[in-house]
């Protein structure tokens, strides 16, 4: 019998197509991308397989209902027809998240309190008790989308965003986010067959989600709590088998991952979250400026950094992008380096052509991912300066 029903996984900007292979190469179907979501189908398993398993997703929802709505009053009454008695008991918290995209509906705190009325109003008319609200650690999240005319319902079955992985404990300013990082390293096409860098690694996500996907071990295994394990008919035994059933398909790793960071505090922070990831044995993290640091193997070289940006550190952008250009030239043939960046002026500076540039968002910023090959011999990477101009 087939249970399946339908999902949206959001995702970032840019990250749909990451999205949605990873979910076909888990097992997922009619997957379709949208933009900063996918949508597939799947059943309770694959549910929770797809929280614990996704490196590019921000939250799993599952649609409930959906319908066409002119006004408030509407979408009380549309809102108060639900069946509600499945999804929630009375002696149950829950919290509501909406998303707007309507000239109808203007302000989000007003419709999520009018469909939270028609929520607790039905339970007061059918049970005469009623489930209270608790924005921060509510049993269900339930998620409202409206655009134009037309309301989904979803219940969110992951709680917080899926980057919170739970290895995290420390971090520096202005961390990456853990979805964000695996993202890129994905698209710069880490697979985890090569040597690893990440030379100015500050708390260690870059490290630390390069580990998980070169041993293929699951995205959020060290994450303490899912929303659907609050849910009615969550399933423990299930869903301990998705655990056992991904730790199972983990792989052996042959190379080498380290990261290096001139900052002591930092080092000391991404030695503490690769710990709670029970990474140490894979990464290395020294002390150490990336602009004084030789390239550490014989070997082709895989290397993923986020350089500071002008609004993080007080930095001259012109002289540090500059040494980033002459430090790779110099030191590290035999090696794709990709960086992520904001600074879109900056990047004149390095001196070098990138082979790649994509469009990216970290955070609400505008940033850049660049690629730049540095092939063995000097002569190319003079030819390559020389032909930047």
């Amino acid at each position: 019998m087939n249970n399946n029903f339908k999902m949206v996984a959001k995702t970032l900007f840019g990250f749909e197509e990451l999205l949605a292979k990873e979910l076909r190469n888990l097992g997922a179907g009619n997957v379709k991308e949208g933009i900063r979501n996918v949508s597939f189908e799947g059943d309770t398993g694959f549910m929770y397989k797809a929280n614990l398993c996704l490196r590019t997703a921000i939250k799993i929802i599952k649609p409930i209902h959906s319908f066409s709505v002119r006004n408030e009053n509407e979408l009380y009454k549309k809102i108060y027809q639900m069946d509600w008695t499945g999804i929630l008991s009375p002696d149950a918290t829950f919290a509501i998240d909406t998303t707007l995209f309507s000239d109808v509906f203007t302000h989000s705190l007003y419709v999520s309190q009018k469909i939270k009325d028609a929520i607790v109003d039905k339970f007061r008319d059918t049970d005469g008790k009623r489930p209270d609200v608790d924005v921060k650690f509510p049993d269900m999240r339930i998620n409202v989308h409206i655009h134009k005319e037309h309301c989904n319902i979803s219940l969110d079955s992951s709680g917080r965003s899926l980057h919170h992985r739970g290895y995290r404990t420390a971090t520096n300013i202005a961390p990456i986010n853990e979805v964000l990082a695996s993202g890129l390293l994905l698209m710069s096409g880490w697979d985890g067959q090569s040597d690893f860098l990440d030379p100015m690694c500050g708390s260690g996500t870059f490290l630390t989600e390069a580990a998980m996907i070169a041993c293929n071990i699951p995205a959020n295994i060290n994450r303490k709590e899912f929303a659907f394990e609050k849910w009615n008919d969550f399933d423990e035994e299930l869903f301990e088998k998705i655990i056992e059933s991904s730790l199972n398909k983990t792989r052996e790793f042959h190379h080498k991952i380290v990261g290096y960071d001139k900052a002591p505090s930092a080092v000391r922070k991404a030695i503490d979250n690769i710990a709670n990831a029970n990474l140490s044995e894979y990464i290395t993290v020294e002390r150490k400026s990336f602009f004084d640091s030789t390239k550490f193997t014989e070997n082709h070289l895989h290397m993923v950094f986020n350089p500071p940006y002008g609004e993080r550190l007080n930095l001259d952008m012109e002289e540090f992008y500059a040494s980033i250009g002459n430090t790779l030239k110099q030191e590290y043939p035999g090696t794709d380096a990709w960086f992520i960046t904001s600074n879109l002026e900056a990047l004149k500076f390095v001196g070098l052509r990138p082979s790649r540039k994509i469009k990216v968002f970290n955070s609400h910023l505008e940033s850049r991912l660049v690629k730049y090959v540095m092939y063995e011999g000097s002569k190319k990477a003079k030819y390559q300066n020389k032909d930047n101009g």
